[in-house]
């Protein structure tokens, strides 16, 4: 049975699609965000109070790190099921999880409350973040890279991108507002639950967008296909995506995670790291630091648009491979101008690593949609993504960290950014080119038209 192509929705109708992806997206990653920023500002004495700063960072760190360890578990989870029953329903689900555990860690008592159950609290609460998060990343591009016509899909599918930034962005604004508006004892006794409740007001507009959009056209005639098949017998449809992912997209899925180690690593150790770096080695006061990261978020949310639709033109292979060219090359100055002190060489040193960390980001979700099959799609592109993330993410405050108490200096966290990014230039240059695939396939049998087998070259 032939596929047919879906109905490309009306301009009105793909930006509220792409609005609903990007405000859902803002708030999951304004509530994971805001653990890793509060991890490196106050956790550290209000959940690990008996260690010395720097150890209590990495303990802190270390909870911080737990989240991403569920995030594989969330993308097996939310990818088996949203291969089955839609996109739409478990980005839903993830929103309330993700939300809910953030709202809950504003209210947790501390370690001078309950002893050693804050910790673990906070770590369970940290799980359910992490194994939400697994989730929300495929199903949020997959509901854009589907509805979205393609010879744009590069420039509409990098809009839930830039989700990373704005939650960033609004995270770290709230808690720089509320540093430079509260005394250090008040922001450490009570203020720094501000930004967590406030999740819970962010929740409910997320989702009432959420709810008021479609579920993608293509998953839908993907599944009629299938439902088709099983009725008449002529195929054997796979119970389980996974399966499907692993016997068809293995090699796929490899390339995501080499992809996503230099983006992944960088990302962190630039957003996250630098607030333990610039305020300990360099000192820099955390509000400066702090400002830093929130006007590169900012210059970071506008280029990646502007990266995606490069894709669209050029490819995702040459556009991903500047960035991870770029961002290895970068790390020395960028450690260089963050020890001079000054604020200007701050924002320099952060914003021109989150341009370069964009040019690798903008195009991933339009990439990694492309590898993947209809039916097994959000199974492979969140696994591909995820598991990347224990591995990429999720150690890199903690190793540049404990670099950084090691060696006392900045060289081996640059050669640590620097071999993540040649991994990366390696699985990218690999890969094919995707800009041209046909997403409304349903098995994933067809092959790259002639201009993307060209582009491999």
């Amino acid at each position: 049975m032939a596929a047919s192509a879906p109905a490309t929705p009306t301009p009105v109708h793909l930006k509220r699609i792409v609005a609903a992806s990007l405000i859902g997206t803002t708030i999951e990653w304004y509530d994971f965000f805001l653990y890793g920023s509060a991890a490196a500002l106050v956790f550290n004495k209000l959940f690990f109070p008996d260690s010395d700063p720097l150890v209590g960072t990495l303990l802190s760190f270390l909870t911080y790190a737990v989240g991403f360890a569920a995030r594989p578990i969330g993308a097996l989870v939310f990818g088996h099921f949203g291969d089955r029953l839609g996109r739409k329903k478990l980005l839903v689900v993830s929103l309330l999880m993700m939300g809910g555990a953030t709202f809950a860690i504003g209210l947790l008592p501390t370690h001078a409350t309950v002893g050693a159950a804050a910790p673990v609290l906070l770590t369970a609460l940290r799980l359910v973040q992490g194994f939400a998060l697994g989730g929300e990343w495929g199903g949020a591009v997959l509901l854009v890279s589907e509805h979205g016509d393609a010879e744009r899909r590069g420039f509409w599918a990098s809009w839930p991108q830039t989700g990373a930034p704005a939650g960033q962005l609004l995270a770290t604004g709230v808690l720089s507002a509320l540093t430079a508006l509260l005394s250090d004892a008040a922001f450490v006794s009570w203020g720094w639950r501000i930004p967590f409740l406030l999740s819970g007001v962010l929740v409910m507009v997320g989702l009432w967008i959420r709810l008021s959009v479609d579920e993608s056209p293509v998953f839908k005639e993907a599944l009629a296909q299938a439902e088709a098949r099983k009725a008449s017998d002529t195929d054997v449809v796979e119970k389980m995506p996974l399966v499907a992912v692993l016997r068809h997209h293995w090699r796929d899925v490899l390339v995501a995670i080499g992809a996503r180690m230099a983006e992944n690593i960088s990302y962190y150790v630039i957003t996250a790291f630098i607030l333990v770096y610039a305020t300990t080695s360099a000192g820099v006061s955390k509000q400066t630091a702090l400002n830093a990261v929130l006007i590169a978020s900012a210059v970071h949310f506008a280029v990646i648009p502007a990266w995606g639709a490069l894709s669209d033109r050029v490819g995702r292979r040459p556009v991903y491979l500047l960035g991870a060219a770029g961002i290895g090359l970068w790390m020395f100055p960028f450690f260089s101008l963050i020890d001079t002190g000054g604020f200007g060489n701050l924002i320099l040193a952060v914003t021109v690593g989150l341009v370069l960390h964009g040019a690798m980001y903008a195009p991933q979700a339009a990439f990694f949609s492309e590898m993947f099959a209809t039916r097994m799609r959000y199974s492979g592109a969140s696994i591909g993504a995820q598991f990347a993330s224990v591995a990429a993410g999720a150690p890199a405050p903690l190793i540049a960290t404990a670099l950084l108490e090691g060696y006392g200096d900045s060289t081996p966290i640059a050669l640590y950014v620097i071999a993540a990014a040649l991994i990366t230039l390696v699985a990218v240059g690999v890969a094919k080119e995707t800009r041209h695939r046909d997403l409304a396939d349903l098995d994933g049998k067809e092959t790259a038209d002639a201009e993307s087998v060209a582009a491999r070259a």
